[in-house]
């Protein structure tokens, strides 16, 4: 079982009662600009790179990363910049899109469950087993009891994970209407970009009270100490990456890991 979630101003204790309003999106920490926070990611992506070979080599352990956010959040974004330098072989990132034919004939977990890492590797979920308790919820597909029974249902799930060596980090990106609007007109603009939008994006726009409700509603209820929920300021890129990067070396190296001995005697070996 994970120990203690690291110190963070981000994180969400057990039973915290959760409104966003309260909560910064355009923080920048200790640093004033980007480029005070460069060498630091920089340095963070190095070191997840010594400790994912390291999670691989000792394979007791996996580690679990759940992004969520509002549209244009910037969940593609905090991937691509945070794990560049780790090994794809040892990193699954799974996206969660609308629910196959097939996945709808199981629970709601059960496509969560078939892609949690094993043990030795790092898997991030792109939107994730929340997507049920929250556009579920926002369009009125199920009832307010089915989603607390899910939030109950997740907890245990998670916990199941944690008690097996899976550590669980749940990151919010939290944007702010306002930086929703310049980041998808910026899409809208470069042709480029536009491949990445969707009719379905700017109609959801209208649900943005709904949606902060069932969110502060999801973190408030499931962040526990097996698996907290963190919400990261993500106005500005490079102070998302660099506080989500915090957060993982710090959980990371302090899971108990060792490099396996060889089953032979190196020095025997003779080039």
């Amino acid at each position: 079982m994970p120990g203690r979630p690291p110190s963070s101003p981000y994180l969400v204790k057990p039973h915290q009662k959760v409104k966003l309003s309260h909560f910064p999106t355009a923080d920048t920490g200790r640093y004033r600009n980007k480029e005070e926070a460069a060498a630091d990611l920089e340095q963070h992506r190095q070191r997840l790179d010594e400790l994912q070979e390291l999670l691989t080599a000792d394979c007791r352990h996996a580690v679990l990363i759940v992004l969520q956010g509002m549209d244009a959040a910037g969940k593609d974004g905090t991937i691509r910049h945070i794990f560049t330098g780790v090994n794809p072989q040892a990193c699954d990132v799974t996206p969660f899109k609308v629910p196959t034919p097939l996945e709808l004939k199981h629970d709601f977990l059960w496509r969560a469950h078939r892609a949690v890492p094993q043990h030795g590797m790092i898997g991030i979920f792109n939107r994730s087993h929340y997507e049920d308790v929250l556009v579920t919820r926002v369009h009125k597909l199920v009832s307010d009891d089915v989603v607390k029974a899910r939030f109950s249902q997740i907890v245990d799930f998670e916990r199941t994970l944690a008690e097996n060596n899976i550590t669980i980090l749940k990151f919010f990106l939290h944007i702010s209407r306002e930086e929703q609007t310049r980041r998808l007109a910026e899409r809208l603009a470069d042709k480029d970009k536009q491949w990445k939008l969707s009719e379905a994006d700017f109609a959801e726009r209208g649900y943005w009270p709904q949606y902060t409700k069932a969110y502060q509603d999801a973190i408030e209820n499931t962040s526990r100490k097996h698996a907290p929920w963190f919400i990261i300021p993500a106005d500005h890129k490079w102070y998302r990456n660099v506080a989500i990067s915090e957060i993982l070396v710090d959980t990371i190296s302090k899971l108990k890991m060792k490099y396996p001995k060889p089953d032979f005697d190196p020095s025997k070996v003779k080039l």
